[in-house]
């Protein structure tokens, strides 16, 4: 049987670990809180920028009478051959499943699509790490590396997720559309509407063909098991499980008429035309503030397991530890017995 000592070094050293793990957990809680409310907070610009653009779509002419070809390349669709695809996890680990579940997800969306060819851009340190070791890193323009290829990594961006950083991505990406390097372009990320309301999607956000509406190709929904352990510890932090309720700024964007006959400087076409790329942009921005919302909760859940378990381990070296004084005790007794009866 292990010294006391021993045992008493070890519950110290566990309850030690205990104190960090429930630091973390009210750390990720608070970073929670506010990723939801940046993620409530962008919901009615992003509404009203789909109702602008469908008005525009109605009062402009968005194809060429000559060709019959889309004027924004963005809306142009081809056959689905050249993909690209926008994988979203984290950049730090202590999240539980979180970014292995995405890369499970990713790995399922390169299978479905192995007879295409694929470019991926990395968005995230775990997802950089990961899809480096089995992948060649290509650029476009060059002669391709392989089938699947990584084309572009961005490091540190959810750590404060800001909307210019998201734009110069979003640009590139319709920079490549534009020049015919992709066919279509597709987001995987962890959509998060409550601690217990979240999938993981594969959303295709180009070509642009339903204003407002998000089109998901695959999609994986979270455990019953899973739910029930992240509400448990949402409940001991104080979170909410219910979606945020919607805010009366969203209500109205919604209740917005599409068909409001709005007074334009320019025409229709050329105010589309800017749009579009900035549509594109808060639909990559919007994937990333839910991941990061996602990641939080992940990280909170995975806290809260570990304090859990740090109670477990205590209470049993504990009841090892008095088990072991029990027989030390045990043992003197018998030995003053012992040595009593010789005399």
């Amino acid at each position: 049987m292990a010294n006391i000592r021993d045992i008493r070094r070890r519950i110290r050293s566990v309850k030690n670990t205990r104190q960090i793990t429930k630091a973390m957990k009210m750390v990720a809680a608070a970073k929670l809180r506010r990723a939801q409310e940046r993620a409530l907070a962008s919901r009615p610009y992003a509404q009203m920028l789909a109702n602008v653009l469908s008005s525009t779509c109605s009062r402009a002419d968005l194809m060429d009478p000559k060709t019959g070809l889309p004027l924004s390349p963005l809306l142009a669709i081809r056959p689905e051959q050249r993909i690209l695809l926008v994988l979203v996890t984290g950049d730090r680990g202590l999240a539980g499943a979180f970014n292995s579940n995405v890369l499970k997800a990713a790995t399922k969306f390169l299978d479905h699509f192995k007879d295409k060819t694929i470019d991926i851009l990395a968005v995230g340190r775990k997802g950089r790490d990961f899809l480096r070791r089995r992948y060649p890193v290509g650029k476009y323009g060059q002669e391709r590396a392989g089938q699947i290829q990584i084309i572009g990594e961005h490091l540190n961006v959810l750590a404060k997720v800001e909307y210019e950083p998201v734009s110069e991505i979003a640009d590139h990406i319709a920079k490549a559309y534009t020049n015919e390097d992709i066919d279509s372009v597709y987001l995987i990320f962890n959509e998060f509407k409550s601690v217990i309301s979240q999938r993981l999607i594969a959303q295709r956000i180009l070509p642009v063909q339903e204003l407002g509406r998000r089109e998901v190709a695959l999609a994986e929904e979270f455990t019953l098991e899973e739910r029930e352990r992240m509400g448990e510890a949402a409940k001991g932090a104080g979170i909410s499980l219910k979606e945020p309720p919607e805010t009366e700024e969203e209500r109205q964007a919604k209740e917005f008429p599409a068909n409001v006959d709005y007074i334009y400087e320019q025409p229709p076409e050329e105010i589309f035309a800017d749009l579009l790329p900035r549509y594109l942009a808060f639909e990559i921005f919007e994937g990333m503030l839910e991941s990061v919302a996602a990641e939080n909760a992940a990280r909170m859940t995975a806290m809260d397991s570990a304090s859990n378990n740090a109670n477990e381990v205590i209470d049993s070296l504990t009841l090892t530890m008095n088990r072991a004084r029990q027989a030390a005790i045990t043992k003197e007794i018998i030995e003053i017995v012992s040595g009593a009866a010789a005399l």
